[in-house]
């Protein structure tokens, strides 16, 4: 399976994005409706931001989203939508904020998360750079341990970087920094709860999408 995705990734045409981005959600049974309504009002509102609709244009950027939760319960619920206008990314947060919850009660599978999500990256071989934005609350308790993911990952040169919301583990950022973020210039963001993701997420996706626009031409 990761032969596959690692030569998707590297074949297909000429860069016609610089950045595929990939939300990961998640929707584990320690998620309550509110936290659910929360994270999706929250990346809508991120996107609606100035600073980072800017920015996702001046990547020329490809948007999808994922729900996640337990052992074989993770599902794309918005694939690759385009984002290189700002009316293209208004309309993507219209449909994050209206996305419907798939999963309730189910446990916390950040491997197969992970795995779920880098498949998705084998429809956009054009985007030079390849970032899974995986949001949590919990440590994974179910399926492949993140950390076994991360040599595929690399390979196929996919970035993951990480919000930990610290709800009901305090120690989920040293977690978060140890077991689930990989690749050049990963890193982890803290929500102390549910109430700071909207204002975390928007510092989140400003710093992975602004950090590397700045060094696009970069001859290096």
């Amino acid at each position: 399976m990761w032969r596959s995705i690692f030569l998707s990734v590297l074949a297909g045409p000429a860069v016609a994005c610089d950045l595929a981005l990939a939300l990961a959600v998640d929707t584990s049974g320690s998620v309550d409706a509110r936290e659910y309504a929360t994270q999706m009002q929250g990346l809508a509102l991120a996107l609606r931001d100035g600073s980072v609709a800017d920015a996702l244009v001046r990547a020329r950027a490809t948007v999808a989203l994922v729900q996640w939760t337990g052992g074989s319960r993770q599902a794309t619920t918005i694939p690759w939508t385009d984002a290189s206008t700002h009316a293209a990314v208004a309309a993507l947060a219209d449909r994050i904020a209206g996305d419907p919850r798939v999963w309730r009660n189910f446990s916390t599978a950040i491997g197969e998360a992970l795995e779920h999500t880098a498949r998705e990256f084998a429809a956009v071989p054009q985007c030079r750079r390849r970032v899974i934005d995986l949001s949590g609350d919990g440590l994974s308790n179910e399926g492949i341990a993140p950390r076994r993911t991360h040599a595929a990952l690399r390979a196929a040169g996919i970035t993951v970087n990480a919000l930990a919301i610290e709800e009901s583990e305090a120690d989920l950022t040293a977690y978060f920094w140890e077991n689930v973020i990989t690749g050049d210039g990963a890193f982890v963001v803290t929500a102390a709860g549910f109430e700071q993701y909207p204002e975390k997420i928007k510092q989140k996706l400003l710093r992975e999408v602004t950090q590397q626009v700045s060094m696009l031409g970069d001859p290096r």
